[in-house]
């Protein structure tokens, strides 16, 4: 039987969570030496990207104080072959990525590391826990929720009423010299949440910044896949833009980051964190959450600029994917224009389709003729007498087979070393055996891959042996022209070849 913890971290969720890249980090046979480092360097100082140089300078000096301190062969690789095991896909601690202009990789933590910091920070025992500052938090939430949602004016009036009663009663307190002041105690329990608060903030802002890059990556692979209409994929990547800005992370980072941008917020933020950290209860505090809001706009500029990337990469891409199917389109038509070259100077009929007509011809159904029947021929057989000749027929047992189809693979034989030959030497080097016959099937040759080109203003002599003795037909100028070129005859030398241009 299943068992959940909190409703939502059922047996399956575990399982699953297993191979959750925090978790992988937490069971690593390293994990001390990764989070340590990692921790210090992206966390602890908020660096959100380095090269890789400086980390692997970095990780050399670690590596060799902890092998002094634990003993040669602790940590015996090198510190790029760790980073480059820390950022390969099966670990995934680090993002390994080139900047724009840089041939040098460079670093930046994952969200994973950042909830394995968090974790491992949330199992030190501490000295004090603060509950009140948190009791009066949810309060707040809830009121704003409460009064933000309600939609009757009345209702509303009423919660301002009380709000504006509960401040005239603290002015005249006030007025009267009575100040409720918070003992140490409370100060050090809202400071312990603002400092709790303040560093899951800046550590959030790399899980929005991941956020951005899958809805991108989603985005582009919509596009890689699309196989409509350029108009319909203008349609779906504007909306598809759209919804990255306008989804919950988009407009819950767009409000945070106009907060961070207003001057007098900036200055009433550093006034009241300089002021609470003046207090004597929270002497010794970490001095690091008074510079808090700078490292929030370092966070929040990164994000801005990895989302001014992405949007400019996807331009790219979009021009890329148009530019390629322009050069197709261009393809095609110098294709469209180099055959048209061809058949410009071609002799005899150019190959194509004609139109009897340029526009269709309408037929109504009720204008059609009905069915005629044919009329049949009799036929009379009477009277049919047999002939008297006195020829001779063995003429019509005699007769002569030629195959088209062999003289056929002779030509295209001939044509594989030349783009064009006559007849008159193709003759040459296969003469006629079967006498006219042959000769006149060569006349009426047509087949794929060649075309036959009639000379009318030249004429060649063949000649062929038979019983009788040499017969000589003078005959046009034939050509045989190699498909893809142009039909034009070429001139014969004295000697019948074929003259090649160059």
């Amino acid at each position: 039987m299943d068992t959940s913890v909190d409703g939502s971290l059922d047996y399956d969720t575990v399982d699953l969570l297993r191979r959750h890249a925090a978790w992988r980090l937490l069971r690593a046979d390293h994990a001390p030496l990764v989070v340590s480092f990692l921790a210090r360097v992206f966390v602890a100082e908020n660096v959100r990207e380095i090269a890789a140089s400086a980390l692997v300078d970095r990780l050399d000096d670690t590596l060799y104080a902890l092998n002094q301190r634990l003993g040669a062969g602790t940590y015996p690789r090198a510190a790029k072959a760790y980073l480059d095991d820390w950022s390969a896909t099966e670990h995934g601690w680090l993002r390994r990525f080139y900047p724009p202009g840089s041939d040098e990789p460079h670093f930046d933590a994952t969200p994973a590391l950042e909830q394995a910091v968090s974790f491992l920070s949330s199992l030190r025992s501490r000295a004090f826990v603060g509950t009140e500052s948190r009791l009066n938090t949810l309060f707040d939430l809830l009121r704003q929720m409460a009064l933000g949602t309600e939609t009757d004016p009345e209702r509303r009036l009423t919660e301002l009423r009380l709000r504006r009663d509960a401040l005239d009663r603290e002015i005249e307190r006030v007025s009267r010299g009575e100040l409720d002041m918070l003992d140490p105690s409370a100060q050090r329990d809202r400071f312990q949440q603002f400092g709790d608060m303040a560093r899951e903030l800046l550590a959030d802002f790399r899980q929005v910044e991941t956020n951005f890059r899958e809805l991108d990556r989603a985005l582009r692979v919509q596009i890689a896949s699309f196989n409509g209409a350029k108009g319909e994929l203008l349609d779906e990547v504007l909306s598809s833009r759209g919804s990255i800005t306008d989804s919950d992370q988009g407009r819950s980072f767009g409000a945070f980051y106009d907060f961070l941008l207003s001057a007098d917020r900036q200055a009433e933020f550093k006034a009241l964190l300089d002021q609470v950290l003046g207090l004597d209860a929270l002497a010794g505090a970490d001095e690091r959450l008074r510079d808090i809001h700078y490292d929030w706009l370092a966070a929040g500029e990164r994000t801005q600029a990895t989302v001014r990337l992405l949007s400019a990469q996807l331009r790219r891409f979009l021009d890329d994917r148009v530019w390629l199917e322009n050069r197709r389109i261009g393809e095609i038509l110098r294709g469209i224009e180099a055959h048209a070259l061809q058949l410009r100077d071609a002799a005899g009929p150019l190959p194509g389709a004609e139109l009897e007509e340029t526009a269709p011809r309408l037929v109504l159904p009720m204008e059609r003729r009905l069915y005629t029947p044919k009329r049949r021929t009799a036929v009379d057989s009477d009277g049919i007498t047999a002939g008297e000749g006195d020829f001779e027929s063995d003429a019509l047992y005699e007769q002569v087979y030629v195959d088209p189809a062999e003289l056929g693979g002779a030509v295209r034989d001939a044509l594989t070393s030349r783009p064009r030959v006559t007849l008159t030497s193709l003759v040459a080097d296969r003469p006629l055996r079967r006498g006219l016959a042959e000769l006149v099937t060569y006349l009426s040759l047509s087949g794929d891959g060649f075309t036959v080109v009639f000379d009318e203003d030249n004429t060649d002599e063949l000649s062929w042996d038979d019983d009788d003795g040499t017969r000589v037909a003078t005959v046009p100028r034939v050509t045989f022209v190699r498909a893809g070129f142009a039909a034009v005859a070429p001139d014969a030398n004295d000697d019948g070849e074929e003259r090649r241009d160059d």
